[in-house]
């Protein structure tokens, strides 16, 4: 199998000398092509901070990060601009759609930044809202949406680029159950059908039983992994409660 993703032992400190929080503590792993994986932890356990550290809005203080064999940890400037833009996918809590643009041209916008001509930008909207079932809201501006809604929009512009990673952050932090249940399966569809890698942080267990593979974070390091395998979602995710208790803290955090 392809390496898309190598975390090799990171360390991230805040503050000052006199002051330090080390937010991650010297942690390593791999998630291979076409994986789905996530990551769980209490609040403060370093799990958005790892996220953060991947997608390159933050900076590790030590180790290095690969995204497809390159060290992502030494890009700066326009470099840095070109692989965030080609080789990641974002999708937020909050959605981050620009309320001004209809959903066809939000999913467009990368694509246009890219200099894709509109016949081809047409065709892969036309793919992606397939596949996401979002063909009848292509029109329609993030206002005239619900939440699942403008959810499958954001992961439609987070794929259209072909990322070799897609990072999603607490995707349904902010869907009613029907909704963040719809957009999962859509998830499952992207990971095992058009083999996307997804990487997702989330407090979830319900969200995180639908990953291939769940990595807990405890005090910046690495506390328990466990794979999913051949189990059903429902026996994996009585697993994922399992660590979850062992974790420790309010158990209604990860419900």
């Amino acid at each position: 199998m392809e390496n898309i993703l190598k975390i090799d032992k990171i360390e991230k400190y805040y503050g000052s000398r006199s002051s330090l929080t080390k937010a991650i503590d010297n942690i390593s792993f791999e998630v291979e092509k076409g994986e789905f994986v996530a990551i769980m932890g209490a609040s403060g356990s370093g799990k958005t901070t790892l996220l953060n550290c991947i997608s390159t809005i933050d900076k590790v203080t030590s180790g290095h990060i690969y995204v497809g064999g390159e060290d992502i940890t030494k890009l700066k400037g326009n470099n840095l601009n070109k692989f965030r833009r080609e080789e990641l996918g974002f999708i937020f809590q909050d959605f981050n759609l620009l309320d001004t643009l209809t959903a066809y041209e939000n999913i467009a916008l990368s694509l246009s930044i890219q200099n894709v001509n509109s016949k081809e930008i047409e065709e892969r909207i036309k793919r992606v809202a397939n596949d996401l079932n979002i063909k009848d809201v292509l029109k329609k501006y993030p206002y005239q949406m619900s939440g699942g809604q403008k959810q499958r929009v954001s992961s439609a512009r987070a794929i259209i680029t072909n990322p070799k990673l897609v990072l999603a952050d607490e995707p349904t932090g902010a869907l009613d159950s029907k909704s963040a249940k719809m957009l999962l399966e859509r998830f499952n569809y992207l990971n095992k059908e058009l083999e996307a890698t997804i990487l997702m942080v989330t407090h979830d267990a319900f969200t995180a039983s639908y990953a291939s593979r769940v990595i807990f974070i405890k005090d910046g390091k690495i506390f328990n992994e466990i794979i999913r395998g051949d189990d059903t979602r429902k026996e994996f995710f009585d697993k994922i409660i399992d660590v979850v208790t062992l974790l420790g803290g309010d158990l209604n955090d990860a419900l």
